[in-house]
């Protein structure tokens, strides 16, 4: 499990495979939705909405899955949901950024509350955590036809912060404001893009041992079982 989360890498979690797909559909689904609702239907000119119907091709979400999603956004319209960011700590204390989408934030940070100090954690005030996280722009590139020269020049070129090479992909890290004019750069020249977005990367990390990391890890799958909550960063290392 890496420092951050993102779709692809909640989905291969052991033995909760079917559980984890359905709820990654359902969380990308109401992103979706949202996206489609508060912009425009064309993702070309919607990047959140892009952004989304990208990573439902991430998790492999079937094309009706994604249709249907959009459509609903004409039918649901009295449905009215907010992006959250709450900031918390658990166990060991790590520190933790839970970004949630919801019609009701009372019930959602009632719930993120409550899971956290099943484990000893606490949810924590606006900005008790951001300034142990920097928020930018992932890009990642398969390697399979592209060398780590071309990305490194490529990413120099471009204006990102940095690149970084390894075994199966590039990362390219960029300031969140250029984010997508990176991408859109990418795009052009680049076909194997794998993954993208904009992540609260930790600044430093704090590593586990053996024992601790079993209790982490059911907090954060306890909190992944929350429809509301979209993504969670942390800075704890676990390998």
């Amino acid at each position: 499990m890496a420092g951050h989360s993102h779709w692809a890498g909640i989905k291969h979690k052991k033995g909760r495979q079917d559980n984890l797909r359905s709820k990654i559909f359902s969380k990308i689904s109401r992103e979706i939705t949202v996206a489609a609702k508060l912009g425009s239907k064309d993702p070309d000119t919607n990047h959140r909405l892009r952004a989304a119907i990208e990573s439902a091709k991430e998790a492999n979400m079937p094309k009706d899955n994604i249709n249907r999603a959009i459509r609903k956004s004409e039918t649901n319209k009295n449905e009215n949901f907010e992006n959250l960011r709450y900031e918390g700590f658990g166990p060991k204390n790590i520190a933790l950024i839970i970004e949630a989408l919801t019609d009701n934030k009372n019930r959602t940070a009632t719930k993120i509350r409550t899971a956290l100090q099943k484990f000893g954690g606490n949810l924590g005030s606006s900005g008790s955590t951001t300034h142990f996280f920097d928020n930018c722009g992932i890009i990642q590139i398969s390697k399979k036809n592209i060398s780590d020269e071309y990305a490194l020049d490529f990413a120099a070129k471009a204006g990102a912060r940095d690149c970084l090479s390894y075994k199966d992909f590039h990362e390219i890290i960029t300031n969140k404001g250029d984010f997508y004019r990176v991408k859109i750069e990418a795009e052009k020249l680049i076909k194997d893009i794998t993954y993208s977005d904009i992540e609260w990367r930790p600044k430093s990390s704090i590593s586990l041992k053996n024992g601790e990391k079993k209790e982490i890890e059911s907090m954060l799958e306890l909190l992944e079982d929350n429809d509301d909550i979209q993504k969670i960063f942390h800075n704890c290392k676990f390998f």
